[in-house]
């Protein structure tokens, strides 16, 4: 029997409600100078390079246009068969790592459960958990963005809760076996400092990116929890990099910024879009 369709949380809240009106405002992130200033191309690369991204989830006012930034790379590629996206658990909801099997519904329209993929990754520590999704918004942010720059896109949400860096190895196991060999883009969700001054930010983030940038999931976990740096998708992000790390991808920071550069505000978040790219194209999907 065919699954319900998660209706959307946080529509009017993180992004607009009505249709019409988010992608104009999808259309303000792409065009404005914190993000790609212009608009996708309507054309693209017949191959595709970019493997995973790691891209921010506050409000569309304040980190739409650096997410922006990852989505216009991406709008510029072969589209893949299927993306995961690695959400956080901002509500303690979940008991770790928890998939839906539904298609999630947005103002622009239902985007569909890859139920190939999503039995391809249910297997332990991860389970299917619909729950776990019902409130939380870092998975459902970016499903507008895969909307507006993919055709038709399919996709599996996952939410990763903090744990030992033992444990999310054993998700990123799971999520290894999965992808490998699959024509699949994986979205890390994730904000970083929070609610510090935008020198602090600054600062400790810098630790975060490059960790990133090293593709070194290890270092990413320990730094942040080190140096207690706030990022709410460490989890998601350390899983992404441990299930991608034999792979051989370049990490590129497209841009950070902050919340008070959309404001004035005392206390900022921070935000960043990164990509992980094949220096080689990605095969597409066998057929």
């Amino acid at each position: 029997m065919k699954e319900k369709v998660r209706p959307p949380a946080v529509a009017g809240q993180f992004y607009e409600a009505d249709g019409a009106a988010l992608a104009h405002q999808i259309e303000a992130c792409f065009r404005s100078d914190r993000g790609p200033g212009d608009l996708p191309s309507r054309q693209r690369t017949p191959t595709r390079r970019i493997r995973a991204a790691v891209v921010p989830h506050a409000g569309y006012e304040y980190s739409g246009p650096i997410a922006a930034l990852a989505y216009h790379a991406i709008a510029a590629e072969r589209p893949p068969e299927s993306v995961l996206i690695l959400g956080v658990d901002h509500h303690g909801a979940s008991r770790g790592a928890a998939l839906s099997s539904q298609d999630w519904r947005t103002p622009l329209g239902p985007t569909a459960c890859d139920p190939t993929l999503r039995d391809a990754l249910d297997h332990p520590p991860l389970e299917v958990d619909e729950e776990a999704h019902a409130q939380e918004h870092s998975i459902e942010v970016q499903l507008p963005f895969l909307e507006y720059v993919l055709p038709h896109p399919r996709f599996v949400a996952l939410e990763v809760g903090f744990d030992t860096f033992a444990r999310l190895e054993q998700i990123a196991r799971v999520v290894r076996a999965a992808v490998e060999h699959r024509d699949v883009l994986l979205l890390a969700s994730t904000d970083f400092s929070h609610y510090v001054s935008a020198a602090t930010a600054r600062r400790l983030d810098a630790l975060a990116v490059d960790a990133i940038l090293a593709r070194d999931a290890r270092r990413l976990y320990d730094t942040v929890t080190a140096e207690e740096i706030s990022m709410c998708g460490i989890a998601p992000t350390t899983v992404m990099l441990a299930a991608l790390a034999e792979e051989p991808l370049t990490a590129r920071l497209l841009r950070w910024g902050h919340s008070g550069e959309a404001t004035p505000m005392r206390d900022v978040v921070g935000y960043a879009s990164l990509l992980l790219e094949s220096a080689t194209p990605l095969s597409p999907p066998v057929k």
